[in-house]
């Protein structure tokens, strides 16, 4: 695109964002506020093993790195209309204030907290996010796209509702379908010419025809056939690229945001977990729901991949940090080719360490916290994320085929993360009780994820994950499966967790099942909130990390090692 009618593209964006700001609030954090918000999140440096890659493989990686750089671009364009030019103005405010401002919008991706249900730390933005994000029109309603959308044909609402596309306005004011290739097509163009760049150097086959699969998708908008090529990649490094999850589409979860995550894979670890992907059917098979929203053969591949994250990006890096991943998100693919599981472990264990033990030894009894283990916490993670394929998926609702995530809409999001929890848990105790997993994970699995709950509500009960985990802790609370102690520290209560776990997995698979939206946001409403005996917990926290903030340190020096510029520092 030229640079000229790439500006003026972007100035119109922003002109129509501004129809939507404002008064300045009149509570803005100062700069020893903003540090102290920000300070919530742990520096880490992330450092990987890159010594036993060819040289061919880590220049292939700078250019990965270098095209993924483009999905932060992306990413904040897509979350608000405003968020470049108000880059611009923080890159440009040297003062104490200014460079405190400028690493909490890099930490969020944005100028509102996403740990403070989206307060404003910047002036003159509207006083919430956009529930909207920038993928549908200033001044649209909800109801306006919702009607706009019904009296489409079939093959256009499809693409009106479809992940890859955004809804604008025509000259003549009437909405019309804008395909990401199209809204995006300057940086989708350089992305693309980077992992060609990236293809050319690879030595490993899967990983070339993944990259010139997914540089060919960021140009034709269709991406069937790279994310194909994504689950059938099977080599030492291992990029996701491209736009995935929905949470930032808050009014529909229709569509999806850019992300990257460029790692490396660990191979001993992923070879200890392979044994799972086989198990998948048999735990399809007796999930406790009703026998016809069963799969009775779901897709072929299920790899599963230990990694060690490089670098990340856009959806990937704003905010709470993303531990493991199932992708892709698109039912064709999944219901076809099954998906993919991804750890990366390096975070896990970073957020082990630095979150998730501190937090124990506040929310925990003494007698409890030696049951707070890394394997529970690693291996429960990886059940969370092979549960999200297991399940209803592609759903009937009055007589229509539809999915899950269309027919719950923004609901989906919180529900799909609650049930892949608990049917983790679920799951887990079913391997147990087969000998697939020892009998000491029973010991330690359920505590771990006790205390696991109280790091994940600090994300916030506004955002899909807290909000999911809110609503468990509280039904284990009403069913009597945990128990609050004398002192306010919480406890599994062992004769009834079990059988917790089982009904609400039942639950809330049913429910999809049903795609009843009705029932998924008065579940919602109802119990995922923060409960007076909850909060005492959290008002404890405060002095324990949320998160992280990874410091890409081996990123920074392969690109310095290899001629390209480093990161700018926060």
């Amino acid at each position: 695109m030229p640079m000229t009618r790439y500006l003026l593209s972007l100035l119109t964006l922003v002109l129509l964002g501004s129809a939507a700001r404002a008064a300045e609030p009149t509570s803005l954090p100062n700069a020893a506020e903003l540090q102290r918000m920000t300070a919530r999140f742990a520096p880490v440096d992330l450092k990987v093993d890159l010594s036993k890659l060819p040289d061919s493989e880590k220049r292939a990686l700078v250019k990965m790195v270098q095209a993924a750089r483009y999905m932060d671009t992306l990413f904040i364009r897509q979350s608000w209309a405003g968020n470049q030019t108000l880059l611009l103005d923080l890159l440009a405010d040297t003062s104490p204030l200014g460079r405190e401002r400028l690493h909490a919008f890099l930490l969020n991706k944005g100028p509102w907290s996403r740990l403070d249900e989206g307060r404003p730390f910047i002036p003159d933005v509207p006083a919430k996010p956009p529930a909207s994000g920038n993928f549908y029109p200033a001044g649209s309603t909800k109801e306006d796209i919702e009607q706009w959308v019904k009296t489409l044909p079939e093959p256009q609402q499809r693409a009106a509702t479809g992940f890859y596309t955004t809804i604008r306005r025509g000259t003549d004011g009437k909405f019309i379908i804008v395909p990401y290739s199209v809204e995006y097509q300057g940086e989708l163009a350089q992305a693309a010419q980077l992992l060609r760049e990236a293809a050319a150097l690879t030595k490993q086959p899967t990983l070339q025809a993944f990259l010139t699969a997914r540089a060919e998708a960021f140009l034709s908008n269709d991406y069937y056939a790279s994310e194909v090529a994504w689950m059938e990649l099977d080599a030492s490094l291992e990029p996701t690229i491209g736009p995935y999850e929905v949470y930032e589409d808050n009014w529909f979860n229709y569509k999806a945001a850019f992300e990257a995550f460029i790692t490396v894979r660990d191979d001993a670890e992923t070879q200890k977990l392979a044994r799972f992907s086989g198990e998948l059917q048999g735990l399809e098979n007796t999930l406790p729901i009703d026998p016809k929203m069963r799969n009775p053969k779901i897709g072929a591949l299920a790899p599963i991949r230990v990694v060690n994250s490089i670098f990340s990006s856009g959806d990937a890096n704003r905010s709470v940090q993303t531990a493991a991943f199932n992708l892709p998100n698109d039912e064709r693919v999944t219901a076809e080719k099954g998906s993919k599981r991804v750890m990366l472990k390096n975070i896990q264990e970073a957020k082990f360490q630095r979150v998730l033990q501190p937090i124990a030894r506040v929310a925990l009894a003494a007698k409890d916290r030696p049951n707070v283990a890394f394997d529970a916490f690693f291996t429960h993670i990886l059940m969370h994320e092979l549960m999200h394929g297991l399940g209803p998926h592609n759903i009937t609702v009055d007589g229509k085929e539809t999915t899950v995530r269309q027919a719950l809409q923004v609901a989906s999001s919180a529900i799909e993360e609650a049930k892949a929890d608990v049917s983790g848990l679920w799951a887990l105790q079913q391997l147990v009780n087969k000998g697939v997993l020892d009998k000491a994970m029973e010991r330690t699995m359920y505590t771990t994820f006790l205390a696991s709950m109280f790091r994940s509500i600090r994300f916030g009960v506004d955002e899909a994950h807290g909000k999911g985990v809110a609503l468990q802790l509280n039904y284990f609370l009403d069913n009597g499966a945990v128990k609050v102690n004398p002192d306010g520290t919480f406890a599994i209560v062992p004769e009834k967790i079990q059988a917790s776990v089982t009904a609400l997995t039942q639950q809330l698979m049913e429910l999809q099942g049903r795609g009843d939206r009705a029932q998924a946001e008065a579940l919602l409403a109802k119990m995922g909130v923060v409960r007076p005996e909850v909060k005492k917990v959290l008002d404890r926290l405060k002095n324990v990390p949320v998160d992280i903030e990874p410091r890409f340190v081996t990123a920074d020096q392969l690109l310095k090692e290899y001629g390209g510029p480093e990161q700018p520092k926060k």
